[in-house]
């Protein structure tokens, strides 16, 4: 079998999976899309055991730094009055230099990692339209979803990679 085949038929087979479990097992526990971003980011990191580390550790890295945006924009409402969305440009321009300047930390050079995990946060909360959501002590909690999502999602690269070996052998 071809090594392209083999990932297809690995990817087809783990993606369903992973979609069985998010969408009828775990629907409020995982988000499916979180974990297919992670899985693709674990390819393009290189598809081996540093990749993994890479795409768990920076998109975790990034979902923190957008909590800690979102938080820092719902608390700062007396200046959207005058400033309008000018203030949250601001906010968001000074903590994303945050998302690249890490790539020094060997854990967190995969700036695409990094950028990942903070669109999900920043994407999810905004779209649900429930900044509240983000002090949740729960899987109501954003933060708290995607890390679990790209932790899951990045094993999930990983074991399409193992999987995709395996069939390539026979």
């Amino acid at each position: 079998m071809s090594q392209l085949m083999a990932l297809s038929v690995s990817v087809a087979v783990l993606g369903a999976v992973w979609s069985w479990i998010c969408l009828g097992l775990a629907p409020s526990y995982l988000l499916v899309w979180v974990g297919f971003i992670a899985a693709a980011c674990f390819f393009g990191a290189g598809g081996d055991q540093k990749a993994l580390v890479r795409t768990i550790v920076g998109m975790i890295y990034g979902a923190v730094v957008a909590w800690i945006t979102l938080m820092i924009i719902s608390k700062g409402p007396q200046f959207q009055g005058a400033m309008g969305p000018i203030w949250d440009a601001i906010v968001i321009g000074v903590l994303v230099f945050f998302l690249v300047i890490v790539a020094s930390v060997d854990v967190l050079s995969c700036v695409p990692a990094n950028v990942y995990g903070f669109a999900a946060v920043a994407g999810y909360t905004l779209a649900k339209g429930n900044m509240a959501d983000l002090t949740a002590g729960s899987f109501a909690n954003p933060l708290i979803l995607v890390a679990v999502s790209a932790a899951c999602g990045g094993v999930l690269g990983y074991a399409m990679g193992q999987g995709a070996t395996m069939l390539k052998a026979k």
